[in-house]
């Protein structure tokens, strides 16, 4: 299986300590060696950098890792390949353009029989089941709203029913942006936290390093982490609701506001233990 990270903040924002974690995860403390990807959006455009090499020994992922590029929408996928092979096709994030919109994708989980989804306006580069599953979210999202975008309503509640659907075919937990919001889907791991002020130090879980973000945010900064395990020691994890597509936009939890109250009201599997 695959590890994802993703982060939604209210201002640009550095990833570089929640990245130093997953990338030791690619090659040192985890068995993910198969090729990594991380994404950054920067206005209306997309900034991506994508090696096969193991994240924890790729001079890319070093570069990337000590250069504070500062986004306010961040992807980011380590590869234990299971579908295609290892090559820079198969890396994940995938992009792809639709409404005007530059859109990413990253999967962790292995889908059986998806590549028999038919798919229409966008086709896969590569030869993973993953990015057959992307090409057919978007191709289904053109069939149903045409050229024009539509409500962020309709998109959210057409999602979750098309992510749904692909969750059938095997384990289907994803990270999803369009720029402007960072979706979420839980088949099997994925879990989050939001930091807010009053901002506390955080220790990561793969190596010895404590930051204390009450020296590096402002009062008013949202920002909220998403990642397949927790990649703190000292902070509470709570796991994505299962089955359920989760939205972010400005560090924020958006959704309609019934969903919101049915999340409250029934406790999550709880936040994960500190190891």
């Amino acid at each position: 299986m695959c590890e994802l990270m993703g982060m939604n903040a209210s201002v640009p924002t550095d990833i570089c300590f929640s990245l130093t974690g997953l990338l030791r995860r690619g090659g040192h403390t985890g068995p993910h060696k198969d090729g990594w990807g991380i994404a950054f959006y920067e206005g209306r455009a997309c900034r991506t950098f994508h090696d096969p090499a193991p994240s924890a020994h790729s001079p890319i992922a070093e570069f990337v890792r000590s250069y504070p590029i500062k986004s306010r929408i961040i992807l980011s996928h380590i590869r234990r390949a299971n579908r295609g092979r290892v090559s820079l096709e198969n890396t994940h994030p995938f992009t792809r353009e639709l409404w005007g919109r530059a859109w990413t994708f990253a999967h962790n989980g292995q889908l059986r029989r998806a590549k028999k989804l038919p798919l229409s306006s966008a086709r896969p580069i590569g030869t993973t089941d993953s990015e057959h599953a992307f090409c057919w979210l978007l191709g289904r999202l053109h069939q149903t709203f045409g050229d024009k975008a539509p409500s962020d309503e309709k998109l959210q509640a057409m999602l979750a029913g098309l992510v749904e659907e692909i969750a059938h075919y095997g384990v289907f937990n994803i990270l999803m942006s369009d720029g402007r919001t960072l979706f979420a889907f839980r088949s099997t791991n994925l879990v989050w936290l939001t930091r807010r002020d009053p901002f506390r130090p955080a220790t990561l879980v793969d190596t010895d390093l404590t930051v204390d973000f009450a020296r590096h945010a402002a009062p008013s900064d949202i920002v909220t982490i998403i990642a397949t395990r927790p990649l703190t020691r000292n902070e509470e994890w709570q796991s994505v609701p299962k089955s359920a597509l989760i939205a972010f936009r400005d560090g924020e939890m958006i959704l309609p506001r019934s969903a919101k109250r049915a999340i409250k009201a029934v406790p999550l599997p709880g936040a994960v233990p500190c190891p």
